[in-house]
């Protein structure tokens, strides 16, 4: 093919991401996860976080991570002196990245969304970032969630906004130079909330995060205000903190 119409193709016609489903792409993502300086994603989620943080509910508390990844948040849990730790994750690469930073760290891999092995009641606290929308069937998930949580629990919840994923957004990564997309499913969030309000839970705190133009220099360093143009004043990120039974003291 002439140079000039190969270029022209490669502009008119760009590659197709490839999608993969979340233990896959992780396995894969897990190699530079923790190496992504300026990954907006991770940033907003590293503000919005410690914002439904309380210290009341890790302290002396069994906490399960459930989508722990290679364990980003663990320094400040831990820092909080949780009476245990556990780390649930559908990817083995992440699970031996977290494994190498924290040695003496529990992990349980998850095979599905029932969590058999889990016996009922035995968590305090479930504490799960970036992770809802990738699982197939949260009502399953949901449920299964409920069941090893005491009767008296928290949850909080941090992902992409719905949203956004609605209109196109999509988790991306870089592989040995190959743009790949991690599979999404799209959940309200008033359905997560209403699910969760079904097996007695009720909502303490709710955050957003919007692109504005405080995030736009994330788009322009990937050279991509385009698609921040497209998106802007759409929330980008959102958290929930919803608590079953009394009050912590």
């Amino acid at each position: 093919m002439i140079p000039a119409l190969r270029n022209i193709r490669t502009r008119l016609f760009k590659p197709a991401i490839i999608e993969k489903n979340s233990a896959d792409a992780y396995d894969l993502w897990s190699e530079d996860y923790d190496a992504q300086p300026g990954n907006l994603m991770l940033d907003l989620d590293e503000v919005l976080f410690p914002k439904l943080l309380d210290a009341k509910i890790i302290h002396d508390k069994r906490v399960a991570d459930i989508g722990c990844g290679t364990g980003r948040h663990w320094t400040k849990i831990l820092q909080m002196q949780p009476a245990g730790l556990i780390g649930f994750d559908v990817s083995e690469g992440m699970l031996n990245k977290l494994r190498g930073k924290f040695p003496d760290a529990v992990t349980y891999k998850i095979n599905d969304n029932l969590l058999a092995d889990v016996q009922d009641a035995t968590f305090d606290t479930i504490i799960s970032t970036l992770t809802v929308a990738h699982i197939e069937n949260i009502e399953q998930a949901l449920l299964a969630w409920c069941r090893i949580l005491k009767p008296t629990a928290d949850i909080i919840i941090t992902d992409f906004h719905p949203k956004l994923l609605a209109f196109g957004g999509k988790r991306t990564f870089k592989h040995h130079n190959e743009r790949l997309a991690v599979k999404n499913y799209v959940y309200a969030v008033g359905t997560i909330k209403d699910l969760l309000y079904q097996n007695g839970f009720r909502l303490i705190r709710e955050e957003e995060i919007n692109i504005d133009e405080t995030v736009r220099h994330y788009y322009a360093d990937q050279n991509a205000l385009s698609v921040y143009e497209q998106f802007k004043g759409f929330p980008v990120i959102y958290g929930i903190h919803l608590r079953r039974g009394n009050d912590p003291e």
